[in-house]
């Protein structure tokens, strides 16, 4: 990782399937910048009260205190003038309005860092993701390990009928597959 200093702001996205550990290097790098001093706001989708309210949280229970929201906007009425680091968790949840957000955060100077699943359970591009991944300065794509044969996992498969696209869940909802194993759902 590149470490910028200056009044310049950037993106960073930190983006796979589920179990790749995406939020504990959100949190990594969130401690990090908390050890050199910076002022650090983190806020994640409410949607997602699977461990905490408003905390993100690992599956790992690696944890760290943030603010649930349910609107890209709300992110942008909380940031403080004085933060350098806005973290969000979970940024596949969030409206379209996600990337204008980030990008007037990192254009008045923020570090700005976004993790989320890239890929839904079909295998197709989630929500905001894919235009966060085109405006990033930094992009860390992070695998998991497949449930079936042990390779690199790159999609998350859903173990449950359910079609909607958001399913909030863990373990008994979802495991991580590789190329080979992914079985995504047939469109009728």
């Amino acid at each position: 990782m590149q470490v910028v200093h200056g009044k310049s702001g950037w993106l960073e996205i930190i983006c796979g399937p589920m179990f790749s550990g995406k939020s504990e290097e959100l949190i990594k790098r969130i401690r990090r910048a908390q050890i050199a001093r910076r002022r650090v706001q983190i806020f994640k989708h409410g949607i997602d009260a699977r461990y905490d309210e408003s905390s993100i949280v690992s599956h790992s229970q690696q944890s760290l205190p943030g603010m649930a929201v349910t609107h890209a906007q709300d992110i942008l009425d909380q940031v403080d003038d004085r933060t350098e680091l806005v973290a969000i968790d979970e940024g596949q949840f969030f409206d379209q309005d996600l990337l204008p957000v980030v990008i007037k955060l990192a254009n008045l100077g923020k570090r700005v860092i976004v993790a989320g699943l890239d890929l839904d359970y079909r295998g197709v591009p989630f929500g905001p993701m894919p235009a966060l991944l085109c405006s990033a300065e930094f992009v860390t794509k992070q695998l998991a390990i497949c449930m079936v044969c042990g390779d690199p996992a790159n999609f998350t498969q859903r173990l449950t009928p359910a079609t909607d696209q958001i399913v909030v869940g863990a373990a008994e909802t979802y495991e991580a597959r590789c190329r080979r194993h992914f079985e995504p759902p047939v469109e009728d």
